[in-house]
């Protein structure tokens, strides 16, 4: 599977391009406003690739569990169905079904938005946003998908239409395709997507669809586009750290439950909506959003840091594909070790993004992090 992330992420990139190219030239001649910010896509294309780097350590434990329950409870194992295209076409079917589920849970129960909310905090939409993913999901997004295996979907058949889902899901991802008639009313789309990012009022936590949008016709959660969307989360994550992107959704919770009062209150708000509080700790409520306060984070970065920041980020995706690629041949320690030295170098290009290192300050932590990587080695 890895190898295969490897090689679709090349396509990724020429096809960001694309779209960054359009977007400059839409916004020249239009006078419209970019879909990109550099800062941002670049903070998106890391969590991205560190949401690889640490699915080579925690993506297993779905799998395995998922082959556990196969083995040992599955109805229809030896099915001749799953053999045949119209079998892996059902488990497509299937999974999507059970993707909306866990997608929607992902909206409404906070320790599964703590994860989630990652694909969410850009303020920008475009394709670099598809790659923007959780490193944490793995751990609780496998209950979702085991009825699957209760059924007799074979673990292969699982996989390989679990990448063809996520796969279809990465060109909605973007603001220069609109609406799509017929399509929009069926299929997950552009147009429907772009409400799911959106904050809006009357747009929040709609439309959770991964291929299919006919599940949110029939469980009425399908809302769609009219206004202009603005994106990101209600709590912004105001950063473009990869580590704090992945962990303060947790870090928020843990806080709100040390503050509550009853061990009752303390365990209920992992499990309700997020912002959820009870009657009696209202005084630890938030503020009441309002769409008119809301700013683009964009801390200023001259050319010049871009530049610098893009040229980190490749040479780290260029270390971090070599380590997908032999991946499966470490063991679990060294891919450990890889992992940790991959992602401090994300995080070091973070704060470097967003002002809290100088450049040779940054550059020397690479070096540190590339030595230490050497020896091990």
């Amino acid at each position: 599977m890895s190898k295969i992330i490897v090689f679709a992420f090349p396509v990724f990139l020429l096809l960001i391009a694309l779209e960054f190219w359009w977007d400059q030239r839409q916004a020249r001649l239009r006078g419209s406003v970019s879909s990109f910010g550099l800062s941002d896509s670049l903070n998106s294309l890391s969590l991205g690739l560190m949401s690889q780097l640490t699915g080579v350590l925690s993506k297993f434990i779905g799998l395995l569990l998922y082959a556990a329950v196969f083995d040992s409870i599955a109805l229809f194992p030896d099915a001749e169905l799953w053999k045949h295209p119209l079998g892996w076409l059902l488990a497509l079917v299937i999974y999507d079904f059970c993707y909306y589920w866990l997608h929607r849970g992902g909206h409404r129960i906070s320790l599964l938005w703590a994860a989630h909310s990652v694909h969410h905090q850009s303020q920008y939409y475009n394709l670099t946003t598809a790659l923007r993913q959780t490193s944490t999901g793995a751990f609780f997004g496998w209950i979702f998908y085991l009825p699957m295996a209760v059924l007799g979907i074979p673990p292969l058949v699982f996989g390989i239409v679990a990448l063809v889902d996520l796969l279809y899901q990465f060109w909605v991802h973007t603001e220069h395709v609109k609406k799509l008639g017929w399509f929009d009313r069926v299929f997950c789309s552009p147009s429907n997507h772009r409400v799911h990012h959106a904050i809006n009022e009357g747009y929040l936590d709609r439309n959770y669809g991964g291929i299919l949008v006919v599940w949110d016709q029939l469980f009425g959660t399908f809302t769609p586009e009219q206004d202009a969307c603005v994106y990101g989360t209600r709590d912004p994550l105001n950063s473009w750290d990869p580590l704090w992107a992945n962990t303060q959704g947790y870090v928020r919770l843990a806080q709100s439950s040390l503050q509550l009062p009853t061990w009752q209150d303390k365990l209920k708000v992992w499990f309700k909506p997020p912002g959820w509080l009870p009657a009696s700790a209202s005084a630890l409520g938030k503020s009441e959003f309002r769409m008119s306060e809301v700013r683009t984070f964009q801390p200023p970065r001259s050319t010049a840091q871009h530049l610098f920041a893009s040229f980190q980020y490749a040479l780290i995706m260029f270390a971090g594909s070599a380590f997908l690629w032999v991946a499966d041949s470490l063991s679990l320690t060294s891919a450990a070790i890889y992992c940790v030295g991959l992602c401090f170098s994300l995080w070091v290009l973070g704060c470097y993004t967003q002002g809290q290192f100088r450049g040779w300050h940054a550059a020397l932590l690479h070096l540190a992090a590339a030595a230490a990587l050497a020896l091990v080695q």
